[in-house]
């Protein structure tokens, strides 16, 4: 047999990144490919195999993708693409070809995080081999869990855990949903903590308090709140923080999170010293009679590529899980 390379992705609505590893090695050769210049992934990966001249090795391949992989035929949600996974690996030759949903690969990178790769938010302390959860407020929520299995290895859990329902608490937070179900029958925490989310926040504060203030996008709002230039944009984006440590700690009480629970998306990296000092570590905490999540540690996510390095993961434990 030629030699065995093991092919990564990350592939996201405007971007996918490609990088290949050998046996323990890191990911090397990453390459990075704007999504719009192709007609289809095939056509990206076979660009990066032969700008790699990978053709004449045997190929072992894990995509890390934004969309559901549960069926053979793929629908990229953001993207006009669509493919089979059975025809992908026959028209690249691969000789293992797995697909993950994006946050199922975060999910497998987190536990190999090291201390520059992660910020940590607050007080607790990581338990070893137990169950961790990751919310990351972008585009959308994206919500995941993994759990140890025997011998160091993981088990991603997914679900569509920010769409589950805004739970509100206190006066203002109700006000924002009642200015919110004006608009939407469902109101889900992903309606809040996105950058949709804070546009809405803002929306909503906007009416409550009759400020009269231009509709503004999430960077702009952000921007505006980190440079104390908009009272408003201040108060969104505190509110925010408060909404996401409620939601966070939510997580924690789901799963007994001793593991930790993870910030990621692309949102909440852009400002980690404001949300030191924001509200959202008291809230992460504040769960009446239950309190054993004060003990559990909260971090941002600060990795640049948590794709790429959980589908390695990922692929990884395939490798060994099904050796010889």
């Amino acid at each position: 047999m030629s030699q065995i390379i093991n092919l990564v992705a990350d592939i996201g609505g405007t971007n996918i990144r490609l990088g290949t590893f050998e046996h323990g090695a890191a990911v090397t050769a990453l390459k990075v490919y704007q999504c719009g210049n192709y007609q289809s992934l095939s056509e990206v990966i076979r660009t990066y195999i032969d700008e790699e001249n990978l053709a004449e090795k045997t190929i072992n391949a894990c995509l890390a993708i934004a969309c559901p992989v549960e069926n053979d035929l793929i629908s990229m949600t953001n993207l006009p693409w669509t493919f089979s996974q059975k025809a992908l690996k026959e028209e690249l030759s691969l000789n293992k070809l797995l697909l993950i949903n994006d946050y199922t690969a975060i999910a497998h990178a987190v536990p190999y995080l090291n201390k520059e790769q992660k910020v940590q938010i607050g007080g607790g302390e990581v338990v070893d081999g137990k169950p961790i959860s990751i919310c990351g407020p972008g585009t959308g929520l994206g919500v995941a869990n993994v759990v140890p299995l025997a011998e160091g290895q993981w088990q991603a859990l997914g679900g569509e855990g920010g769409h589950v329902d805004f739970a509100p608490i206190d006066q203002t937070e109700i006000k924002i949903l009642e200015y919110l179900l004006n608009q939407y029958q469902h109101v889900s925490y992903e309606q809040l903590l996105s950058g949709l989310g804070l546009e809405q926040i803002y929306q909503a504060l906007n009416h409550i308090e009759q400020a009269e203030q231009p509709i503004l996008s999430a960077q702009d709002i952000s921007e505006k709140a980190l440079s104390n230039t908009c009272q408003l944009c201040e108060k969104t984006l505190a509110q925010f923080c408060k909404i996401l440590g409620s939601f966070a700690g939510n997580l924690s009480l789901t799963l007994a999170s001793f593991g930790g629970v993870y910030i990621a998306g692309g949102i909440v990296p852009r400002f980690i010293d404001y949300l030191k000092q924001s509200e959202f570590r008291s809230r992460f905490e504040s769960k009446g009679r239950i309190t054993f999540n004060q003990t559990i540690p909260t971090f941002v996510i600060t990795e640049s590529q948590p794709g790429i390095l959980g589908a390695s993961a990922y692929l990884r434990q395939h490798n060994l899980q099904n050796k010889g």
